[in-house]
């Protein structure tokens, strides 16, 4: 039994009620005075005691966490927010056709997911990553905006259609905010009239995020006709209210506009299988799919003529969709950064990258290279020699010629083994066509030599890598053996730092990424 409290009399003993008894039960009867109830056991003593200090002595200093025994002790109210958040289960491709299951909230967004991956996977975040909506059976296919809710976009799949996830690389999915004039040809895009027609990088962006001002974008479309397999030539209008067609040439006119689509209901997907499935005149084709649509009936197709045009089409259509959200999505990951200007963002480069310098220490007293040629020069020389020395550290298992015959190129990321032209182009497509997107693949009309497919001007070329043998040495040549490399990976870094004879420097290798 618990000892009373020193000065407090009473205290440690539980407080009875007037009549001596429980409260409730009959009043016992008078005892005669002097007689003296017999002692109890030990342990009946102890029983009682305990019965007794079940009533506690001091008042509950936190009434409101009382609850009746009816109620549950952990109240929805009290608890915090993210416990009550429902939880979903989302299936996510990569490349390779491997999945992976994630358990995410009902709330998650495409960047979350994307962040998420990157994190279990421990790759780079260099802000190209994307979750792809892909609908096999129709040959559809679109990039999820960051903003848009993952959960939302599954519900309005239809059931019938096999739709999946995938996470890929999309360097083009914000290239327009960096080369705008890339995107918008002259002969596509008009201006208001009281706006000057030539306009800056960042003019032609404002004019697209503005709410007061549109640019139109105009120029000829194949349209799928309603219900028939025929497609039909038209003038397409794009403005703000939405797209509208010329029933009369290129009549501008208000009575010879009929409305075509608008794009508040309905999501923007490209085609990815061309002529195949759609019969369309040629292998740059987009739609319209509305929100729980019933199936193909309701697509509205279009397809254009060259990628440079659906290109423009597509990124007009986005911007007059999301408008500033786009923005927002851009430069998400770049707030805080102190020197962003809006809408001229170059990446920014660290106190320590600044604080570098090119040196020479050939002669007796070391010196600053101050020619950025010379500089470049000395890097690709350094480069190569390096190259060669590790060739040498091989020597004890085979010579240089032993290691370029034993194709150490296949364990590269960039390198895609026996591939189709139609494939290498489907994979830089895939991964945006912006300068510089590449891959290198085994040649299918010649089985001795490479191809390196190249992203540029937003067309896709192939340069053919041919083998030569020299004095008992093989080497491999872009340019009809003027520049000789040793392998595929010294020719592929020489060509990440020099143009050389390419349109442009390798940039962003295409790699089939696996979960």
């Amino acid at each position: 039994m618990a000892a009373p409290l020193p000065g407090v009399p009473g205290a440690g003993r539980a407080a009875e009620p007037a009549g001596g008894g429980p409260r409730g039960s009959p009043r016992p009867p008078p005892r005669p005075p002097g007689d003296n109830p017999p002692p109890l056991p030990p342990d009946r003593r102890k029983k009682k005691d305990d019965s007794i200090l079940e009533i506690p002595s001091i008042p509950n200093p936190f009434p409101e966490l009382c609850c009746s025994p009816f109620a549950s002790v952990l109240s929805a109210s009290l608890l915090p927010k993210a416990t009550s958040r429902k939880k979903q289960v989302i299936k996510v491709y990569s490349e390779d056709d491997t999945s992976r299951a994630l358990e995410v909230p009902s709330d998650i967004t495409a960047r979350d997911v994307c962040q998420l991956l990157i994190l279990k996977n421990h790759y780079i975040d260099d802000h190209s990553w994307t979750l792809f909506e892909q609908l096999t059976h129709t040959g559809l296919g679109r990039a999820i905006e960051d903003h848009e809710l993952v959960m939302e976009v599954q519900s309005n799949w239809v059931m019938e259609e096999e739709t999946k996830l995938y996470f890929r690389k999309n360097y083009a999915k914000y290239e327009f905010f960096k080369n705008p004039l890339n995107f918008f040809p002259d002969h596509m895009i008009s201006f208001p009239s009281e706006t000057n027609a030539a306009l800056s990088h960042s003019g032609i962006l404002q004019m697209f995020l503005s709410s007061s001002t549109y640019p139109e974008i105009h120029g000829y479309l194949h349209a799928k006709e309603q219900g028939k397999k025929s497609w039909k030539k038209m003038y397409f209008l794009l403005r703000r209210s939405g797209l509208y067609f010329s029933t009369k040439g290129t009549s501008k006119e208000p009575r010879h506009l009929q409305f075509f689509c608008e794009f508040s209901n309905s999501d923007m997907y490209m085609s990815l299988t061309g002529k195949k499935i759609s019969g369309a005149p040629t292998n740059y084709g987009f739609c319209f799919k509305p929100n729980k649509s019933g199936g193909t009936r309701d697509l509205k197709q279009l397809c254009a003529d060259d990628e440079q045009s659906r290109t423009c089409w597509m990124t007009a259509i986005r911007l007059l969709k999301y408008g500033m959200q786009l923005y927002q999505n851009y430069m998400q990951p770049y707030q805080g950064r102190s020197g962003c200007s809006p809408l001229n963002l170059t990446p920014m480069r660290s106190i320590s990258e600044n604080s570098l310098v090119a040196m020479d220490f050939s002669g007796h007293r070391s010196r600053i290279i101050e020619n950025p040629t010379e500089a470049l020069s000395v890097a690709v020389e350094e480069g190569l020699a390096w190259r060669r020395r590790g060739c040498l550290r091989l020597n004890s298992h085979g010579s240089p010629i032993a290691m370029s015959n034993m194709a150490i190129h296949r364990s590269q990321s960039w390198f895609h083994h026996k591939i189709s032209r139609e494939e290498a182009q489907r994979l830089i497509l895939q991964h945006g066509l912006v300068d510089g997107v590449f891959l290198v693949r085994d040649s299918q009309s010649n089985p001795k030599t490479f191809v390196l497919s190249l992203s540029h001007g937003l067309k896709i070329k192939h340069f053919q890598i041919v083998p030569l043998e020299d004095d008992g040495k093989l080497f491999y040549t872009l340019d009809d053996g003027h520049t000789r490399f040793t392998d595929l990976i010294q020719l592929v870094e020489f060509y990440q730092l020099n143009k050389g004879v390419l349109p442009c420097k390798l940039k962003h290798y295409c790699a089939r990424i696996a979960l």
